[in-house]
């Protein structure tokens, strides 16, 4: 099955009973609920990822600390969600703050997608635009363990000798040669640069799924590959398992990614290629 929506695909399932999360979220604008209320499809409800699909921590926790289930669950019962409907996940950022959503909520057994090229593409299309705050029924949902398939950072160091460790930044944080957020600049040693950006078209929406494929295959990436996938604090990586997802390929996500890794006293830095 599909991770994603397409436009008409989204329509279709507002004819019926669907949850639609507004999900628009960026490092240097983090809450969104103003351009929310200034428009957003019609029925969706915001989510707030720093509060709801996060919660705070120290810095060797990272800087989006993986929230508890019942904390995600509390969230995702507010937004209205029962057991067995249909979630769909939308941004302005080509997917990625939704593609936590999506991670968590499909970790807890959720039917959960993302649209692809989100609020850009809805109106692109001529969609309607809803104001205001969309108001449900507190729902019922009982999610599962929403850390499943999350790698400790024990965990992360050891992931290279067995299968392909995804570093998804700028190719430059990477090399170490920037560091715009973290105390030290560098990767995790062993872990291969694809940055997540490489996965989108211009209009932010996903690449074709053969394109898709030969990125990962380039980097070692095959069918039947361990994969785990980590970035600055955890939320682009979900972009990344939300890719490899669609491309046929399940994967890992070290949620605490590069922000735990070098606020963590004697972790080893790689720099270069």
């Amino acid at each position: 099955m599909s991770q994603m929506v397409s436009m008409a695909e989204l329509a279709e399932l507002m004819s019926s009973d669907v949850r639609i999360l507004d999900v628009r979220w960026s490092l240097g604008q983090p809450d969104r609920r103003a351009d929310y209320l200034e428009g957003h499809i019609p029925g969706a409800v915001y989510v707030d990822l720093e509060s709801e699909l996060s919660r705070p921590g120290r810095p060797d926790e990272g800087r989006h600390p993986l929230p508890s289930t019942e904390q995600v669950q509390d969230a995702a019962r507010s937004w209205g969600i029962n057991d067995g409907d249909v979630v769909v996940a939308y941004d302005d950022a080509g997917g990625l703050p939704a593609a936590r959503a999506w991670w968590l909520l499909r970790q807890g057994g959720v039917d959960v997608r993302v649209l692809d090229g989100g609020w850009a593409a809805w109106l692109a299309a001529g969609g309607d635009v809803e104001t205001g705050s969309a108001e449900y029924t507190r729902g019922s949902v009982t999610l599962q363990d929403v850390a499943g398939r999350s790698l400790t950072i024990d965990e992360a160091a050891q992931f290279p000798a067995s299968g392909v460790l995804l570093d998804v930044r700028a190719p430059e944080r990477y090399r170490g040669e920037v560091e715009p957020m973290d105390p030290i600049a560098g990767h995790i040693p062993g872990a291969v640069n694809l940055p997540t950006t490489a996965h989108l078209a211009e209009d932010g929406t996903l690449r074709d799924l053969d394109e898709l494929r030969r990125n990962f295959a380039a980097v070692g990436v095959l069918d039947g590959t361990p994969v785990a996938a980590y970035c600055g604090s955890g939320i682009t990586a979900a972009h990344t398992a939300l890719v490899l997802a669609e491309a046929g390929i399940d994967a890992k996500l070290f949620h605490g990614s590069w922000s735990q890794w070098s606020n963590t006293p004697g972790r080893p830095i790689a720099t270069g290629e």
